[in-house]
């Protein structure tokens, strides 16, 4: 069926006390990005409220109308286009099970990620399409996307682990030498100078370009010491669906030893990456050299070339068994080398938390923006960092 075709935005009636305030229109504008979130677009708060924007302009009574204004507003992505009609058509011939439970989430307006509920019964297989757009309990997934990993029980692990895999890390553009024919944009001489002499001296149409983007580089350095190991398994999912994602994405673990772990995440499947991922890392839940290990990753690797221009992410708490200043002397030459370096840490986000390891306090300096790790939540946010639309100032 055509996504556009017959009806408009659900009118569902405020629900009280939860959303009393709040008009039909965007309770249903919410439910729909709920819904698209579940199918992994990466749609946040900000995008929300330019679909809202839009709708105020529009008669969110007809369905073509508001399917242009979220097309417009909530996909960040051409290939984002498939699942949105797919999500939409799902959600306005009413395939998508609880809607109203997304009118009930009281503090934030965007539900989250859409996934059968914990308790729900999986015995029974669903065709793909519903997969893609069924949104269960929104409540419970959204309670999950700000629980610390470290604190899920065996069921929340598996559906943490299925959120994941759906994850998408786009990553930033850079602005390369190169030209690309354009509509617009500066006036390109040489091809207007040979449409002038084809057509003979005559006056022809100015011919433009503009310049080519392509995919920044980002390495990730996720740290697998004893001392993270209840986050190692979720931050290398949150790898895994990076480098699957990207080409343009490197990734290595860090404990005792340094170890690339690019091909053995490039299998499409999570779990056998996993395992993968097992079997070539040595020092899992071992010590912590972060200082030494970064050096032997900048002499082999980030100085040819890896580092140079990319986002570079590291992963850790920052516990450093080794000398702080060895530490700090590699991350000084890190920042020299990188476009942006990102620390993500599991343990920022909980109470009373001051980065006084040594660690930390050696590398602080050379970060360029510091984030929470611990969290479905952090990893969204972490994403939206890499790719240069959030920037978070340095605790």
């Amino acid at each position: 069926m055509d996504a556009t075709s017959n009806g408009g935005l659900p009118r569902h009636e405020p629900a009280s006390p939860n959303g009393a305030d709040a008009p039909a229109p965007v309770v249903g504008a919410v439910a729909l990005a709920a819904a698209l979130r579940g199918a992994g677009l990466p749609v946040g708060p900000d995008r929300v409220q330019r679909f809202i924007a839009a709708l105020d302009h529009l008669d969110a009574r007809d369905r073509t109308e508001v399917y242009w204004a979220g097309r417009a507003t909530l996909c960040s992505h051409s290939e984002h286009i498939g699942r949105y009609d797919t999500v939409f058509a799902a959600f306005f011939d009413g395939r998508v099970a609880d809607m109203r439970q997304a009118q009930q989430v009281p503090a934030r307006p965007v539900a989250g990620y859409a996934l059968p509920s914990i308790t729900e019964d999986r015995s029974e297989p669903e065709d793909d399409e519903d997969q893609t757009a069924l949104v269960a309990n929104a409540s419970s997934v959204e309670v999950l996307r700000r629980r610390d990993v470290a604190s899920l029980d065996d069921d929340e692990r598996r559906q943490l682990q299925r959120l994941l895999a759906r994850f998408a890390l786009p990553g930033a553009q850079r602005r390369t030498r190169r030209w690309q024919p354009d509509r617009v944009g500066a006036i390109d001489r040489s091809r207007t100078v040979r449409a002038l002499l084809r057509s003979g001296g005559e006056v022809a149409q100015l011919r433009h370009r503009s310049a080519r983007h392509r995919p920044r580089r980002v390495v990730l350095l996720v740290d697998v010491s004893g001392s993270m190991t209840p986050y190692a398994d979720a931050l290398l999912r949150f790898a895994h669906a990076a480098a699957r994602a990207r080409h343009r994405t490197e990734v290595f673990s860090v404990g005792t030893r340094l170890t690339r772990l690019t091909r053995e995440l490039s299998h499409r499947d999570a779990d056998t990456a996993m395992a993968a991922v097992a079997a070539a890392i040595p020092d899992w839940s071992g010590g912590t050299r972060l200082g030494a290990q970064l050096k032997a990753f900048l002499d082999r690797w980030g100085q040819r070339g890896m580092a140079r221009g990319a986002v570079v992410v590291v992963m850790s708490d920052g516990w450093e068994r080794d000398d702080p200043a060895l530490l700090g002397e590699q991350m000084a030459r890190l920042h020299r080398l990188a476009h942006r370096v990102v620390w993500a840490n599991p343990r920022r986000a909980r109470p009373g938390f001051e980065p006084l390891v040594g660690g930390l306090v050696a590398a602080l300096p050379y970060v360029d923006d510091f984030v929470d790790g611990h969290s479905l939540e952090s990893y969204e946010h972490l994403a939206d960092v890499v790719a240069g639309r959030e920037v978070t100032i340095r605790a």
